[in-house]
C-alpha cells in the first residue's frame, strides 16, 4: 500500500513536469514567431539594401573624379547612408563606392544628379556605340533601376534599358532656331534684290533621334522637321535611317540612310561647330556624294591616334533619278601624330567621288549643280552657283589640319573639285573642256571660360568645349564661352581664260566671327557676324558681283 504522501509526491512532480512542458511549449511557439518575424524583416532589408548598393555603386563612379576623398571617409560616409535603411554596409562595398560632393546638398546622391549637366552637347545623330560602351556609360551616369529595367542618361541622352544593357532604347533631340537678317544687299542697276531680309528666322534643324538595340546592333532612325533655309521648304524629313554592327573593337559598321563622315567639319556633329553653318567649301565637297540621309554602306574604324573610314554611297533620300540614279564613295583619314595634356596635333586626308551623277531622262546628258549660300542659313538665294554639263564623274580631295594648345584651336582644310567629262558633248568644247574649283578655310577658337575644346577620337575631329559648372550665378558659375573668327573662300570659276571653255560660278569669300555660350551641355546660344564678297556671275542677283553682311543667332537644344 503506498503511502499518501508519496503518492501526494508523484503527484505534485507530474502537474510541475506538465506545467513546465507546456511553458516551454508556449515559450517555443513564441520564438519561432519571433524568428520568422525577423527573418521576413531581414529578407526585406537585404533586397532595400541590394538594391541601393547597386545604385550606388552605379551612379556615383563620377562623382569619384570629382572629389577625391580618402578610403576611410568614404566608408564612413557610405555606412552612414546605409545605416539609414536599417543595415549596416560591408568595407567591402564602401571602399568601392563614392558618396557626397561639393554641391552643397548634404554630400548625398543630389550631388551626382546636379552633375548630370556637365561635359559636351549630346550628338545630333543616333547612338552607335558598342554594347560594352554602352553599358560603362550607363554606369557612370544617374539611372533609376525598377522591375529589371534601368532609366537614366547616358551621354545626356534619355534611355531605356534592361538591367544588362542588352535592350535598349534611346530618344534625343537636336533643335536649332536660327533668326537674323541682312544688312548692306542692295541690288545694283540690272539685278534682283533676291531674298535678303532684314529680319528673318528659320528652324534650322528640328531632328529627333530614335534608337533601338539589342546587343551590339544598333537601328537609328532619325526625322528632321527642320529646313535647309525657309521653314516649311523642306522636301525631305529624314536625316537618317539606318542599321549598324557594333561588335568590333572600336568599329562601326553602317547600312542604310546616313551622314558618311568625310572632310573634318563634316565629321563633327552640328552641336558642336564653331559658327553656324560649315565652310561653304566643305558644304559643296560633301554633298557629291555624301551629305544627309544617303543611302551608304561602309565602316568607320578609330583608335587614340588615328581614325579611319571609308563608304559606298547612292542616292541621297527622296532623290531617286527617274532613269538612273547616282552611285559614289567616300574616304576620310585622320590621325595625331603629337597629342599630350595641353596639346593636340591632326592631320588628316579627305576624298569623294561620284562615279555617276543622277540622269533625269535618256536625253538628259547629266548635269551638275554646285551651289552654296554665304554661310548663313537664312535665305534662298545663291549667289555662288555653276552648272555643269556632260558630266562624266566628280571627285573632290584635300588635306585636313588641326592644332590645339590649351583653350586655344586651331584648323583649316584645302579641296580641289575636278569633273571629266562624259560621252554626251558632242562638239562643244565648252561640254568637253576639264573643269576644276578650288576652295579652303581656316578658323581660330578660344574658350574664354569652361573647358577648352578637346579632340574627339570617335569623330577624328575636335569637339565643344566642356561644362565644368552649369549655370549657377549665385555661386559664381557661368558655364562655357568661346569665340570663333574664320576665313574661307569658294571658287566656282574654271578656265577663265579661254572664252570658249570658261565657266563663271563666281567665287565667295566670306569673314565670320562669333560667340558661343553653353550654360549647361544641353543647351546653347550663338551669335554670328559674316561679312561676304562674291564675285559677278550669271545669277540674276549677282550679275555684277555682290557683298554684304549678316548678323544671325541661334538657340539650340541637344539632348
Amino acid at each position: 500500500m503506498i503511502r499518501r504522501p508519496v503518492v501526494s509526491l508523484l503527484l505534485g512532480s507530474s502537474a510541475l513536469l506538465g506545467l513546465s512542458s507546456f511553458h516551454q511549449a508556449h515559450a517555443d511557439a513564441a520564438s519561432d514567431a519571433q524568428i520568422k518575424a525577423l527573418q521576413v524583416e531581414m529578407q526585406a532589408m537585404r533586397r532595400d539594401m541590394s538594391s541601393q548598393i547597386s545604385v550606388l555603386r552605379q551612379r556615383l563612379v563620377r562623382a569619384e573624379s570629382v572629389r577625391g576623398n580618402s578610403v576611410a571617409a568614404n566608408a564612413a560616409q557610405a555606412r552612414r547612408v546605409a545605416a539609414s535603411h536599417g543595415q549596416p554596409l560591408p568595407d567591402s562595398y564602401a571602399r568601392d563606392i563614392h558618396i557626397g560632393g561639393d554641391s552643397g546638398m548634404g554630400g548625398s546622391l543630389s550631388s551626382a544628379m546636379q552633375r548630370a549637366d556637365l561635359g559636351t552637347p549630346p550628338s545630333d545623330r543616333g547612338v552607335s556605340s558598342s554594347w560594352a560602351s554602352f553599358r560603362a556609360a550607363t554606369e557612370k551616369e544617374e539611372a533609376l533601376h525598377m522591375g529589371g529595367m534601368v532609366v537614366g542618361f547616358p551621354g545626356g541622352r534619355p534611355t531605356i534599358s534592361s538591367e544588362d544593357g542588352m535592350y535598349a532604347m534611346s530618344i534625343g533631340l537636336a533643335f536649332h532656331e536660327d533668326i537674323g537678317g541682312f544688312m548692306g544687299m542692295s541690288p545694283r542697276r540690272g539685278e534682283t534684290k533676291g531674298d535678303y531680309e532684314g529680319l528673318t528666322e528659320n528652324a534650322r534643324r528640328l531632328r529627333i533621334p530614335i534608337s533601338f538595340r539589342y546587343k551590339n546592333w544598333i537601328a537609328n532612325i532619325t526625322p528632321d522637321f527642320g529646313s535647309g533655309s525657309a521653314d516649311g521648304t523642306s522636301t525631305s524629313q529624314l536625316y537618317e535611317a539606318n542599321l549598324n554592327y557594333a561588335g568590333f573593337n572600336h568599329t562601326v559598321i553602317t547600312a542604310g540612310y546616313f551622314q558618311p563622315r568625310v572632310t573634318e567639319e563634316d565629321s563633327e556633329s552640328s552641336n558642336e561647330f564653331e559658327l553656324m553653318e560649315r565652310p561653304a567649301i566643305t558644304d559643296i565637297v560633301r554633298n557629291i556624294a555624301a551629305g544627309d540621309a544617303r543611302m551608304s554602306l561602309g565602316a568607320l574604324h578609330y583608335a587614340k591616334r588615328w581614325w579611319i573610314a571609308g563608304y559606298v554611297t547612292g542616292q541621297t533620300y527622296g532623290k531617286r533619278a527617274t532613269y538612273d540614279s547616282q552611285s559614289g564613295a567616300t574616304f576620310r583619314v585622320a590621325g595625331r601624330p603629337y597629342m599630350s595634356k595641353d596639346i593636340d596635333v591632326h592631320i588628316g586626308l579627305s576624298a569623294i567621288t561620284a562615279f555617276k551623277v543622277a540622269q533625269a531622262k535618256a536625253s538628259d546628258d547629266r548635269s551638275y549643280n554646285f551651289s552654296e549660300a554665304p554661310e548663313v542659313n537664312l535665305t534662298t538665294t545663291k549667289l555662288l552657283s555653276a552648272t555643269v554639263g556632260n558630266v562624266g564623274s566628280i571627285w573632290s580631295a584635300g588635306p585636313e589640319l588641326g592644332f590645339r594648345w590649351k583653350r586655344l584651336t586651331l584648323k583649316g582644310e584645302y579641296y580641289n573639285i575636278g569633273v571629266t567629262r562624259g560621252d554626251n558633248g558632242g562638239n562643244s568644247a565648252a561640254n568637253n573642256a576639264t573643269v576644276n574649283f578650288t576652295g579652303y578655310y581656316g578658323a581660330a577658337n578660344y574658350t574664354i571660360f569652361g573647358k577648352g575644346r578637346s579632340y574627339n577620337i570617335k569623330e577624328g575631329a575636335f569637339a565643344a568645349p566642356g561644362v565644368e559648372h552649369a549655370f549657377d550665378p549665385s555661386h559664381g558659375y557661368w558655364g562655357a564661352l568661346e569665340m570663333t573668327a574664320r576665313y574661307s573662300v569658294a571658287d566656282l570659276n574654271a578656265n577663265l581664260g579661254n572664252a570658249s571653255t570658261a565657266l563663271r560660278g563666281g567665287q565667295q569669300t566670306v569673314w565670320s566671327a562669333g560667340l558661343n555660350w553653353y550654360p549647361n551641355r544641353h543647351f546653347r546660344f550663338m551669335l554670328d557676324f559674316n561679312h561676304f564678297i562674291v564675285s559677278r556671275n550669271s545669277v540674276a542677283a549677282n550679275i555684277l558681283g555682290r557683298e554684304g553682311n549678316s548678323v544671325a543667332g541661334r538657340i539650340q537644344a541637344a539632348f
